[in-house]
């Protein structure tokens, strides 16, 4: 996944949202935009319903990975294999059965957090 870099959130204020699945931060409209680089299986762009499903506004810390390949914290926060961006440290809500059926159908990985 993601060679080309995430969107950077154009603001940090309470418009921000974390994706459920990998935990990149971005503003509402953003991912209404361009979805997320990470998990274009879910196509939010396409169907912005679903962006209150796979994003939530409620997450903990925001860390900016630039080479997450090379990064001692991205792999430690298990997101070294995803675009550079910003990325939350952690989110207290579980993807919705549906969301999480679909990303295995797309046979990708989610990991639930683990306190909820």
């Amino acid at each position: 996944m993601g060679e080309a870099p995430a969107q950077i959130p154009t603001s940090f204020g309470h418009e921000l949202r974390a994706c459920l699945r990998c935990r990149l931060v971005k503003t509402y409209d953003q991912f209404r935009d361009s979805g997320c680089e990470n998990c274009p299986f879910f196509k939010i762009e396409d169907d912005h319903e679903r962006i209150v499903d796979v994003t939530t506004p409620n997450f903990n810390g925001i860390i900016s990975m630039m080479d997450p390949r090379r990064s001692w914290a991205a792999r430690w926060l298990r997101i070294g294999k995803f675009a550079p961006g910003c990325y939350t440290l952690a989110v207290s809500e579980a993807l919705p059965e549906e969301m999480q059926f679909i990303c295995q159908q797309a046979r990708v990985q989610y990991v639930p957090p683990k306190r909820i």
